[in-house]
């Protein structure tokens, strides 16, 4: 059984993380392969128009492997230049992966979000948690650094100032106090979670495919670049929409007051 779950329903796919029995541990050996090959082949599909990414059985993803960490195996063994390594190419693949994926993602946070796990949710572009679920950058608790990106991930997600305080406390938060921090936009039951991912996922699926993807492109890219830059890549993006057969399907279904019917070109 992969570790990495790919399910294709239409146009959303739903990835989902699988080692339940250990409360899916992320940056195993292979997990950077793994998670690079899903990715590129959500980018590479055309059709596909949403992600959920999840996790199998009651948590999300409960981070790394510490008892690999005391025992200094697999992606920790060896010494530190050999170790820096495994990052680069496992932990940081994976996450350069999911960072990557091109297409709107949803995390629904079934259960604890720890260390890497919750890093990892913040990778979607948006996040629907559970009420069982518990969230936490947990790293300083192990004596570790965020060493997967969480240092500049996390700030964007909730604001310096409350991301300073999950990561120098090591605290974790319940769900409703990540809504009320923003780090996750809705709270439902643990049983309704998947529904409500589907629903949220069905209808950004709706949308023009080219033109979703441009401005999720958009998005990523106005965290770091200027204003200026913004506005010129804007105006590139927008002048490609233009000359789209979506975009004339959209102005002609909006006169018409009638459903438009999208075909990605």
């Amino acid at each position: 059984m992969s570790a990495l779950l790919f399910e294709k329903n239409g146009p959303i796919v739903t990835l989902t993380i699988n080692r339940p029995e250990s409360r899916n541990p992320l940056g195993e050996e292979g997990d950077g392969e793994l998670y690079a090959a899903a990715a590129a082949r959500v980018n590479e599909d055309r059709e596909v128009r949403c992600v959920i990414l999840t996790g199998a059985g009651k948590a999300f993803s409960a981070g790394g492997n510490v008892k690999a960490m005391r025992e200094r195996a697999g992606a920790f063994a060896g010494p530190g230049v050999a170790v820096r390594e495994r990052y680069r190419n496992g932990i940081h693949r994976l996450v350069r992966s999911l960072w990557g994926i091109e297409v709107p993602m949803i995390a629904a946070v079934n259960g604890p979000a720890i260390g890497l796990g919750n890093d990892v949710a913040c990778l979607a572009d948006t996040r629907i948690a559970a009420d069982t679920a518990i969230f936490g950058a947990t790293f300083l608790k192990i004596g570790l650094i965020p060493g997967d990106g969480g240092a500049w991930l996390l700030p964007k997600v909730i604001g310096m100032a409350r991301a300073s305080e999950l990561l120098f406390t090591g605290d974790t938060i319940d769900a409703a106090t990540a809504q009320s921090w923003g780090l996750v936009s809705r709270v439902v039951p643990a049983a309704a979670l998947m529904d409500e991912a589907r629903a949220l996922a069905a209808k950004i699926a709706q949308q023009p495919p080219d033109v979703l993807r441009m401005t999720k492109r958009l998005l990523r890219e106005g965290i770091a670049n200027s204003f200026d830059t913004i506005m010129e890549l804007s105006a590139g993006m927008q002048a490609l929409a233009h000359h789209t057969e979506d975009h004339a399907e959209a102005v002609a279904a909006f006169l018409d007051k009638r459903p438009p019917v999208y075909k990605g070109r």
